[in-house]
């Protein structure tokens, strides 16, 4: 179950109520953060794509993935960095192997990736994180046996785009798949077809959905 902590803000000194987000792990149990309400809360003044996530163990399977950091937006502007204690339990996993994607809102392009990572640790691929490697645009995830872009602009993503992320995957010797926020250029489907590139596109809901027959094939078999 989500706990709330209170939350005071060190720059305008207003309070807030916050409640831990629930991500689904790959055995389909929830998992949440541990809130350590003693401890002080910071303001974020510099992102580092390390410090954007923490490690958490399902309760459930035991397996350890890394999740978004809890963070509140204040209304002053400040957005606070929530500290967490440990762990917590989940609930016994669903009927399904691997349970029901449970999306979050993309709201901004930090959710777009955070949506993305999320999809590939529930179609099973595990240490999600981001890749050593930057891509000519969008961000680059990285797990085990795969790469992934994430293109999170209101762009169709290129023929160029497609291509130079089959080619990182071909030098890591791993496979691939693109999301994309505003869909594909028509020759870049063409070329994914191809290339046997994954495409999919990210509603507003955090869903991706499949664009092409690679990466309904990749929903079904999963990592």
């Amino acid at each position: 179950m989500s706990e709330s902590v209170p939350v005071r803000c060190p720059a305008c000194r207003r309070e807030h109520v916050y409640t831990a987000p629930s991500y689904p792990c790959a055995c389909g149990a929830p998992v949440t953060p541990s809130l350590d309400g003693t401890a002080d809360v910071t303001a974020v003044a510099h992102r580092a794509w390390d410090e954007d996530w923490v490690t958490v163990s399902c309760g459930s399977c035991g397996r350890r993935d890394q999740w978004p950091q809890p963070e509140v937006g204040c209304p002053c502007g400040a957005v606070l960095r929530v500290p967490v204690a440990g762990t917590v339990s989940a609930p016994a996993p669903g009927p399904e192997p691997r349970g029901a994607f449970r999306p979050v809102t993309i709201r901004t392009a930090r959710d777009a990736v955070t949506a993305a990572a999320l999809y590939l640790r529930w179609l099973g691929y595990r240490d999600v994180r981001r890749a050593d490697q930057r891509p000519p645009s969008g961000v680059g995830l990285a797990a085990r046996g795969l790469v992934a872009q994430v293109e999170p602009a209101l762009r169709a993503a290129s023929r160029r785009d497609v291509e130079c992320l089959w080619l990182t995957a071909m030098t890591e010797g791993v496979g691939c798949a693109y999301f994309s926020l505003a869909g594909y250029a028509e020759d870049a489907r063409e070329r994914a077809d191809a290339l046997v590139v994954p495409l999919f596109v990210l509603d507003f809901t955090g869903t991706p959905q499949p664009v092409n027959g690679h990466a309904e094939e990749l929903r079904g078999a999963g990592g």
